[in-house]
């Protein structure tokens, strides 16, 4: 054989393999706008560690609604509030399942499977979901309410002790990722861990939900887009990792409520009541998924926005202001200082609920949420965009689109009160459609309980050390920028008790009603 034949041959394999690696699940879209990329990569360079930042930026150029590449995968990105709008709500019976991924799907959920959230759309999603929302209802998350009294008095509690009455600085996020797991594992397994902010199993879990926070993220793993970057183990070899440390802790908490139940000493909760149902149609592995959607759930978006509200409320002149009217507002409704206990039972501080809004919208703190896949096509304009195409919501780009938001760079509660703005969806922290968050009622139940009770409790101040300040921005506050969720990167602020009488008596009435939790 010749030399010019080999050469040909060569070329030929490498070409046809040219195509097979620069090849996409789905062809170009005709009619949508496209970002040019690279080949193979396709437009992952140019992506790099802020996704959000990015495409919402291309979006001034391109218009709204565009195509990608990122790698083998064509990506359609809605980047303002009204495309979200009409692709998350109007079509969301065609939105309504997820596409899988190499690292979070076939590595890091290969024994305790798929969240609800993170499944395709079948049967069993459909069961799982349906349990999950009708648990985390209204009426049920009202329910719920002593759970969330005592963890919020807990942290509070805390909070106080540790700061030395306010003469000390402190870092709340811990406090407030204590709160939110907590409620989360109580409502789930009836069980909570008692130990403080130090306590290692709060610890592991927090630290591992975090971990796997970036292998559930759209924008941290080249692997899944780029099959043959899976020849090198590194990534696998830490989603692995993760998976064993995380198998720990769930296989532990099942079956310390499968032996109390066993013993007749385990207390009301989601799962314990699919395990003792004859009638419940659950298998293994489905009561595994929604014991991992709790888990993993309870640190998503709530401990995120409640830090980051802190932060503003403590961190910068404008803050100072907004907690003065909260507290003012607060007064009026609740003269006789009756909120620490009235905001369990009812949500009468309008100001309080707009001023949730808003911590939700500046602080969206999953910037691009977790992708859709489609059932059937959809007409955008000139184009149809095929079934089976992912989807992603830049739902940062959206809750800051300046024609749908006066002034979005800046945080004004009162945005949500009397104005445009205040009516319709007001914001896609939770997402939106037909897979949004199913526990959005008791994350705004958990974030208005724990606003009213540490506004009251305290005044917020800054740090007496200026490198311990807080950064104020959404998405530069992100301790790790290609994270599925926001972590905030460490700061601190300082707790002033305006009225230690009373925030002891608050307390200890507290401590009375949830006795026996």
């Amino acid at each position: 054989m010749g030399y010019e034949t080999i050469a040909l041959a060569v070329l030929s394999v490498l070409v046809v393999l040219y195509h097979y690696l620069n090849q996409t699940d789905v062809p170009k879209i005709k009619g949508l706008p496209e970002i040019p990329g690279v080949p193979i990569f396709g437009n992952l360079i140019q992506l790099g560690d802020r996704h959000a930042k990015v495409t919402g930026e291309w979006a001034k150029k391109y218009g709204p609604v565009f195509q990608v590449r990122m790698g083998n995968k064509r990506i359609v990105f809605a980047n303002s509030f009204e495309s979200v709008r009409q692709l998350w709500l109007k079509e969301q019976s065609a939105l309504i399942s997820r596409p899988t991924f190499h690292t979070f799907h076939s590595v890091v959920s290969s024994s305790q499977g798929f969240t609800i959230g993170t499944s395709p759309w079948d049967e069993s999603c459909k069961q799982r979901r349906k349990a999950a929302a009708t648990a985390l209802n209204r009426p049920a998350v009202q329910s719920y309410m002593p759970i969330i009294d005592l963890e919020s008095t807990t942290s509070i509690c805390e909070l106080w002790s540790d700061s030395e009455g306010g003469k000390t600085d402190i870092n709340p996020i811990p406090y407030f990722q204590r709160f939110a797991l907590n409620t989360s594992l109580t409502l789930n397994y009836g069980i909570r861990i008692d130990g403080n902010v130090q306590d290692s199993l709060l610890q592991e879990i927090v630290a591992v939900e975090r971990g796997v926070s970036n292998f559930r993220s759209t924008s941290n793993n080249w692997q899944d887009y780029v099959p043959l970057l899976r020849i090198f183990p590194k990534m696998s070899n830490e989603a692995e990792d993760f998976r064993v440390r995380r198998d720990k802790y769930l296989t532990y908490l099942l079956n310390l409520l499968k032996k109390q139940i066993a013993d007749g000493t385990d207390k009301p909760c989601i799962t314990g009541n699919i395990l003792k149902d004859p009638e419940a149609k659950f298998n293994d592995a489905e009561i595994k998924s929604l014991c991992l959607t709790m888990v993993s759930a309870g640190l998503d978006t709530v401990p995120g926005n409640l830090v980051m509200a802190l932060a503003y409320l403590g961190g910068c002149d404008d803050g100072q202001r907004i907690q003065n009217k909260a507290y003012e507002e607060i007064m009026k409704v609740y003269p006789h200082n009756d909120a620490w206990s009235k905001c369990l039972v009812e949500e009468k501080v309008p100001y309080i609920t707009a001023f949730v809004k808003e911590v939700l919208r500046y602080w969206t703190v999953i910037p691009i949420c977790l992708p859709r896949k489609s059932i059937r096509d959809i007409k955008w304009g000139p184009a149809v965009i095929p079934a089976g195409t992912t989807f992603f919501m830049n739902a940062w780009a959206a809750d800051y689109d300046a024609e749908y938001f006066h002034e979005p760079e800046k945080f004004i509660p009162e945005r949500y009160l009397d104005s445009p703005e205040s009516t319709g969806t007001p914001h896609y922290g939770y997402g939106a459609g037909s897979r949004m968050c199913a526990g959005s009622h008791l994350a705004n139940r958990e974030l208005y309980t724990a606003f009213i009770r540490s506004i009251t409790a305290f005044t917020i101040h800054p740090p007496q050390d200026s490198t311990d300040l807080p950064i104020l921005d959404a998405l530069e506050c992100n301790l790790i920028p290609t994270a599925l969720t926001t972590e905030p990167k460490p700061f601190k602020i300082r707790f002033k008790v305006r009225d230690p009488v009373l925030l002891q008596q608050w307390i200890a009435e507290s401590q009375e009603r949830t006795k026996g939790l």
